[in-house]
């Protein structure tokens, strides 16, 4: 009996043993995936923070970094007071780790991605959305399945233009290298011709993408529509960083569509206007602090009564006169509109 109860609390010892290094071993796995989070979330971070976001001594945060590098991600360390742990590009590209609401807005943005107007993207951005949604939680895939399903898509008016991919890549990376650029550019009424420009930014109203540039032959700001423009090329010429003038992006995109162009002093302070009224087409500057300029425009004078008239705000127009006209017309019919008609 003695020899019984002294084989079963062997046993037990040994079990116990068992189910503390399996416990540990789940709690590591844990901790390595919740470092990889981290540091894919995180430009760089010094080792005692990472440490105590972990709850771990320095030396084990050490280990699970070892741990990191044997699965292939390549987890750059610095040394000294001011050391730290950062995740750098590699051969290959090692699995991600997102939350649900990430992994949502993934999926979301390569469906919409899926229809868009870069040339080429669709069907890959199709591929990549299958091979996530093969691996989604159910809970997640359910999710996504609802917001393609209750979404009505509405096919935009006229045809937008198409883009390639490549050619963004390309433009995007000269301005970010500052690096001069030469390329052909077909005008809006057919003629073509070359420009060297140094570029500043791609920007996108989700129809159309357009380039904003210094153009060096003409000495000034120009916004080109990428699907107008053939055969960019870097130069390797390095430009001085320049910045075009307050709202000249949002300007330069809109006006060449709009047929009337709007200023318009509003009385109230700019963030209260923007509060209301924000997004392409909306230029505000700040004139003193109870008080801003605004720009806008429309393709109509009776949208841009309306528009305006409807920031339940104090304004002054000042161009363009046909606008002033018709909303002294317009506050004359109102006006009318309230009184009794008179008796004949």
């Amino acid at each position: 009996m003695a020899h019984s109860e002294h084989a079963s609390h062997g046993l037990g010892q040994i079990l116990a043993a068992i189910g503390g290094i399996v416990d540990g071993m789940a709690d590591t796995t844990g901790r390595v995936l919740k470092l990889l989070s981290l540091l894919q979330a995180h430009r760089e971070w010094p080792g005692p923070e990472l440490a105590e976001r972990l709850e771990v001594s320095p030396r084990t945060l050490r280990r699970d970094i070892d741990r990191l590098r044997e699965l292939g991600y390549p987890v750059h360390a610095t040394t000294g007071p001011a050391g730290g742990y950062r995740l750098e590009a590699g051969t290959a590209m090692p699995p991600l780790l997102l939350d649900d609401e990430e992994a949502v807005a993934i999926a979301v943005g390569l469906r919409t991605a899926a229809s868009g107007t870069v040339a080429g993207i669709g069907e890959t951005s199709a591929r990549a959305l299958a091979k996530l949604e093969q691996v989604l939680p159910s809970r997640l895939r359910l999710r996504v399945h609802t917001l393609q399903t209750q979404t009505q898509p509405v096919a935009p008016i006229g045809a937008a233009p198409t883009v390639e991919a490549a050619t963004l890549a390309l433009l995007a990376q000269t301005c970010r290298d500052r690096e001069r650029i030469r390329f052909g550019y077909r005008r809006r009424d057919g003629r073509e011709s070359g420009r060297v420009a140094d570029p500043y930014r791609l920007a996108s109203t989700g129809r159309r993408w357009y380039l904003v540039a210094w153009d060096t032959g003409r000495q000034d700001w120009r916004t080109y529509r990428v699907d107008r423009l053939t055969s960019p090329l870097g130069t390797g010429v390095r430009f001085p960083p320049r910045e075009p003038p307050p709202g000249y992006v949002e300007e330069s995109i809109v006006a060449p569509i709009s047929r009337h162009r709007a200023v318009v002093v509003v009385y109230a302070p700019l963030a209260v206007v923007a509060e209301r009224f924000s997004g392409p087409g909306w230029v505000l500057e700040e004139l003193d602090g109870r008080s801003c300029l605004l720009r806008t425009g429309g393709d109509s004078l009776e949208w841009l009564a309306l528009t305006i008239g409807q920031l339940g705000l104090d304004f002054t127009v000042r161009e363009p006169p046909e606008l002033i006209d018709h909303l002294r017309t317009l506050a004359a019919r109102l006006q009318a509109s309230t009184e009794p008609p008179l008796r004949q």
